[in-house]
């Protein structure tokens, strides 16, 4: 498969640091990734921001104007219909117009979620979209997909199978994994453990062949690198990930405390700091640059709020990642072909 460069649009104006951090991850990504990068917000801050880092050559950068931006007080749906003209729904639009191949917000992520499905729509077979975050493991260069992780505050069994189909494309396609093992977040590792959620899922997930179902996974089992893909509602998800977000800063300000002060400090720090930066960038939620919104008609990566210009950078090259390994056709053709059997065998059914 050889790879094409890609248009990514930015939303420029959502995010705490916007649009400085985004424009200079922006930058960043323009020179280091194949891609043309589309800045979308108010022309004037992003030119003055742009500036400020010293510029870039335009082939590879683009203001697109928009006016305003959905604030975090805002509710998402109210807001982006009551202000077309938002950066996120102009981003969202060029992805619908096919004048970009993806998505990339650091801001209001309700409302770049609400700004995918009315503006993008859902893919054919899917219910619900999910946002999939990537975990370091405890594995060196071993990564899991956790989704839901905010989506839906509720979900049912068939919206976390579907979790499962599209997971297991991004792990198998993205992150290189042959044969990924899906696992079902629960309180113990029996069939019969849980909620009622938890029963009925893996009970769909064990009788669907298209899935490697390998079982419930509990919460100790999720950074251990024994799964490659974990799915789960939204609602635990979410705490799943800011749990781990934070267990993140509080390993990264422990290491800064416990190096010895002064000259041994210093000399410790510059014989470790190839150990350093590798720890940080295993542990550190920047690094990953943000979560991809899975089951919308178009590449939509949603970043941390308080993303800095290497998340931005991240997230990018993210989308990029998605758009190279065509995950979108895949879960596209994954679905047609499942819905086709399931047609077929609702056919074959009625007929005996």
């Amino acid at each position: 498969m050889g790879l094409k460069r890609a248009r990514i649009a930015v939303d420029a104006m959502g995010g705490d640091f916007a649009p400085d951090e985004i424009v200079a991850g922006a930058i960043r990504a323009s020179a280091e990734l194949d891609v043309d990068v589309l800045l979308v917000g108010d022309p004037e801050a992003i030119q003055t921001s742009i500036d400020k880092h010293g510029g870039v050559g335009t082939a590879q950068l683009e203001i697109i104007p928009a006016e305003g931006v959905v604030s975090m007080e805002e509710e998402p749906l109210t807001a982006i219909r009551r202000k077309p003209q938002a950066s996120i729904n102009v981003a969202m639009n060029l992805v619908k117009q096919e004048q970009a191949q993806a998505v990339v917000s650091a801001g209001h992520s309700g409302a770049a979620m609400a700004a995918a499905l009315l503006r993008l729509g859902r893919l054919k077979g899917i219910d619900r979209p999910a946002i999939g975050a990537v975990f370091p493991t405890m594995i060196p260069g071993k990564s899991v997909i956790v989704l839901d992780v905010g989506a839906n505050v509720d979900s049912r069994p068939k919206y976390l199978e579907q979790f499962a189909l599209m997971g297991t494309i991004y792990s198998k396609y993205v992150l290189g994994i042959d044969q990924p093992k899906v696992g079902l977040l629960n309180i113990g590792e029996e069939s019969s453990k849980g909620n009622e959620l938890a029963i009925k899922t893996h009970q769909l997930l064990q009788e669907n062949q298209q899935i490697p179902f390998a079982g419930n996974a509990e919460g100790r089992d999720v950074l251990k690198g024994e799964f490659d893909v974990i799915v789960c509602d939204g609602f635990v998800g979410n705490i799943l990930l800011k749990f781990a977000e934070a267990v993140g800063e509080v390993m990264l300000q422990i290491m800064r405390e416990e190096l010895p002060k002064g000259w041994r400090g210093k000399l410790g720090t510059a014989l470790l700091k190839p150990n350093l930066l590798n720890i940080k960038q295993r542990i550190d939620h920047a690094e990953h640059g943000g979560a991809l919104l899975f089951g919308v008609a178009g590449v939509c990566i949603i970043s941390h709020g308080s993303s800095q210009a290497p998340s931005i950078f991240n997230a990018i090259r993210l989308a990029k990642e998605a758009i190279d390994n065509e995950v979108l056709e895949r879960i596209k053709a994954y679905n047609e072909k499942r819905l086709e059997q399931h047609q077929h065998s609702t056919e074959k059914a009625s007929a005996s």
